[in-house]
């Protein structure tokens, strides 16, 4: 994703193990939210029955679906960085702390844009509820 011509950041194997272990926390928080929302759309639905309403109950439910497919490939990636990390510390374990890694810069940004895009959604959908009740 990124594009920058800057050289690569050097990191420890902790820094990434601790990002991974962060982000996968996030995303099982974003999961629940999600659920969380979900159940406030099934309420919404059930007390109104509005074409239009229904229709925007859609969209969100739709959004909705779509941040689970995301939630879930970031997941799977994150996974398989982990899998890369483990397997370097099984086959390489003499000094892993001291030695340096590629800092894994395209998945945060896919992490932080993923967190920035839920939570203009969420605002957007606490906004609508705020019209709809």
């Amino acid at each position: 994703m990124s594009t920058s011509t800057a050289p690569q950041t050097r990191v420890r194997i902790g820094d990434l193990h601790f990002d991974q272990r962060e982000w996968l926390n996030a995303l099982q928080f974003y999961k629940e939210d999600i659920t969380i929302l979900e159940h406030r759309l099934e309420d919404i639905a059930r007390r109104n029955t509005k074409q239009e309403v229904l229709a925007e109950l859609e969209h969100f439910q739709n959004q909705f679906i779509r941040e689970r497919e995301v939630i879930d490939e970031l997941r799977h990636d994150i996974k398989q960085e982990e899998n890369v990390l483990e397997k370097e510390m099984k086959d390489h374990p003499v000094a892993i702390e001291h030695r340096f890694f590629t800092d894994h810069t395209d998945l945060r940004e896919r992490f932080l844009i993923f967190e920035k895009l839920y939570r203009e959604l969420k605002q957007e959908f606490q906004q609508w509820l705020v019209r709809r009740m």
